[in-house]
């Protein structure tokens, strides 16, 4: 019987990731239990149990007594020379209980505490082990609709979709298999409850993480993601090293990888841009595919001022204000767009050439003193030059007459 209740506890050890020692404490608990249900109290046993061979023995402890008056607590001396032959009385001895001798009621009871162990115990294995799977994407297979939400099998438990979480319009096939995010684990009576998503932006990260190797190694980076799910997502990305264009990887060759991931996203479309320090520089990027002519960016105020040309003005919006919106998520910036000639009309051109010009002294790290030193100096080397070009004609014509005179003396003479 113990080597069948060994092979039990291994199979459920396996099956349902349950440890054999808490398996063997539920067992304990539960020879406890029977027995305080058949003699009404069980402070006085111990219960021994060996994890290699499961054998087990349950041992009152009682108190020698010349008359018995508790015989769950008490043993007379006589009947304690049965387990120790040195017994006094007032000491303590160990008498085995046969587990045989418990009542169908208290067997019954002590069977039903192991179930109730087993099931907390696979509850609390499979909680730990979705809990583990949080924030992560998983491949799930749609079980059913249940209303406007879909249950998805996980593999040991179902997930639920709710409407929420699902891009507007899609539909899924029973059967069919599908990438989604884990959004939350719960811990319930009934077993985890998992909540997953198809519309949070996590999905795409995650998908591109899976997609592209050197993400994974750490060599890119994703800086910075804005979506809206069934539509567009713009995703910025970062190199930690020279040599790999950030952009270039997660498209991949011919856009084969950042084409796999729209596919899964059922033809979600994908702009990925090169994250950039800059916060202008960051802002132009972000509003691929529009070009732009100008960006004031204020990090303070955390708004900016981009000027397009007239032609682009439809396209750096975007339909319905998206590709301006998802550029303000992604860069976390106000942005206000406009055409050249509303900049114009608005006097915003004269700005932007003022702020040019202040941009490129700072980026030389020439101050204001240095720039004015800088202008005198060049309008003296233009002064000297000017003077050294007026004395140079002034000699050559001082020499010519001088030429002219000795010229005309011995002509004079000769007459």
């Amino acid at each position: 019987m113990n080597s069948e209740l060994l092979d039990a506890l291994n199979i459920l050890e396996k099956e349902k990731n349950i440890s054999k020692e808490t398996l063997l404490e539920a067992i304990q608990q539960s020879l406890l239990q029977a027995y305080k249900n058949q003699y009404d109290r069980s402070d006085n046993v111990v219960v021994s149990i060996d994890p290699d061979t499961c054998d087990f023995h349950i041992y009152a402890e009682k108190t020698v007594v010349e008359t018995v008056e508790d015989p769950v607590t008490e043993i007379a001396q006589i009947d304690a020379f049965k387990y120790d032959s040195t017994a006094q009385i007032g000491e303590t001895v160990r008498v085995e209980i046969q587990s045989k001798n418990f009542g169908r009621i208290a067997t019954t009871n002590a069977k039903n505490v192991i179930l109730q162990k087993i099931r907390e115990e696979e509850r609390r294995a499979l909680f730990n082990e979705y809990r583990e799977k949080e924030h992560e994407v998983m491949t799930g297979t749609v079980q059913r609709y249940v209303g406007q939400n879909v249950n998805v099998n996980l593999g040991k438990v179902d997930a639920l979709l709710t409407a929420k979480e699902m891009v507007k319009g899609e539909k899924f096939r029973l059967t069919e298999r599908v990438k989604i995010y884990v959004l939350e684990v719960r811990d319930t009576p009934k077993g985890p409850k998992i909540l997953v998503s198809r519309t949070h932006p996590e999905l795409v990260k995650r998908l591109f993480e899976e997609e592209v190797a050197e993400i994974r190694e750490g060599i890119i980076e994703i800086k910075s993601i804005a979506r809206e799910a069934g539509s567009r997502t713009k995703i910025a990305v970062w190199s930690n090293d020279p040599d790999v264009d950030a952009v270039g990887a997660c498209v991949g060759v011919n856009g084969s990888r950042v084409n796999a991931i729209v596919d899964e996203l059922d033809g979600e479309k994908i702009d990925v841009i090169e994250w950039d320090e800059n916060e202008a520089v960051l802002i132009e990027h972000a509003l691929s595919p529009a070009k732009v002519i100008s960006v004031l960016a204020d990090p303070d105020e955390k708004t900016a001022l981009v000027i397009v040309p007239d032609y682009q003005l439809s396209l750096a919006i975007g339909k319905e204000g998206q590709n301006a919106r998802l550029a303000a998520h992604l860069t976390q910036y106000k942005i206000d767009i406009k055409s050249e000639s509303q900049a114009k009309e608005e006097g915003l051109f004269d700005e932007y050439a003022e702020d040019d010009e202040a941009e490129e002294y700072e980026d030389d790290e020439i101050t204001a003193e240095e720039f004015d030193q800088e202008t005198e100096d060049a309008a003296t080397e233009e002064a000297e030059a000017e003077a050294e070009e007026l004395i140079g004609e002034t000699a050559d014509e001082e020499s010519f007459e001088e030429a002219a005179e000795e010229t005309e003396e011995p002509a004079s003479t000769e007459e």
